[in-house]
């Protein structure tokens, strides 16, 4: 399987689960490598410089700036149901999350000075875009992804609710705060994982298991989601996709994220990101 990274001393291939195969390409990251025109495949098959260990680099998120992320929210039923939305949206909801808010596997979670107490994970299905791509069909839209990623849409409930004195309800200020996208480990090619809506998602809080799903339980599968947001606004390559989360969230359970705690999503085929919060 064909794993790219974006680290400290430039963009890798995983060789084997320890091992990094630096690539002989002039962009700092697989984002710079996109959008300066490369594809994905001209990216995966690179010479390589130099071979290392994941101990004498440093992993960042594989897109570490993309231009625009896209969130889908209330993306399963079952998210749905537990969060009392009853709106039947033919058409994904979805909002936009800053590129400031993104960081790497093992890289900690911040709580905001202005919003500590209801901080909340949300495991997803990440979608990076590997060409641009303006009002496509849903058959055009799977053409035009570079991979996929796993991505941690960490959202300050109480922001998002309007519980905080003298702030208005705002869900894409909850949801980009500094560090509040974990993205990672792994851009996973696409002719290695072609069949993005049935893969097993889960998330762990500490040792306990929070969500367990499978994407095939998506109401929007990924092509959908992508050619809708097609019609919104031209994707640029290395934009990020989020696709929305399962059942399992803290905050309809009072279980709130705390200082110290480990947050952990792992998806069948993509890899493990994992993240302590601080």
């Amino acid at each position: 399987m064909t794993r790219l990274v974006s680290t400290s001393v430039g963009v890798g291939r995983m060789y084997d689960g320890n091992t990094v195969d630096l690539l002989d390409i002039d962009f700092r990251d697989l984002g710079e490598a996109l959008l300066g025109g490369c594809t994905v495949d001209q990216i995966a098959t690179a010479p390589v410089r130099r071979r290392t260990t994941l101990s004498e680099v440093e992993l960042l998120a594989p897109i570490p700036r993309p231009s625009k992320i896209w969130a889908v929210g209330f993306g399963y039923a079952d998210h749905r149901a537990e969060v009392g939305h009853t709106s039947d949206n033919s058409e994904p909801m979805i909002f936009l999350k800053a590129p400031s808010s993104v960081i790497g596997t093992s890289k900690p979670i911040r709580f905001p000075r202005v919003a500590p107490n209801e901080v909340d994970y949300e495991g997803e299905l990440g979608v990076v875009i590997g060409r641009r791509l303006s009002e496509v069909t849903e058959e055009q839209a799977l053409a035009g992804i570079a991979g996929y990623t796993i991505c941690n849409d960490v959202s300050a409930r109480d922001v998002q609710k309007g519980r905080v004195p003298g702030r208005p309800a705002d869900v894409s200020t909850a949801k980009s705060f500094d560090t509040f996208t974990p993205m990672g480990p792994y851009l996973v090619t696409l002719d290695e994982l072609p069949d993005p809506d049935d893969l097993r998602l889960r998330t762990w809080v500490d040792d306990e298991l929070r969500q367990d799903a499978r994407t095939s339980d998506l109401i929007y599968p990924v092509s959908k989601i992508v050619s809708y947001l097609s019609q919104q606004t031209t994707l640029e390559p290395g934009d990020v996709v989020l696709t929305g989360t399962p059942a399992g969230v803290g905050h309809k359970q009072g279980k709130f994220l705390r200082p110290g705690q480990s947050v952990r999503i792992a998806i069948d085929g993509v890899g493990e990101l994992v993240n302590t919060c601080q």
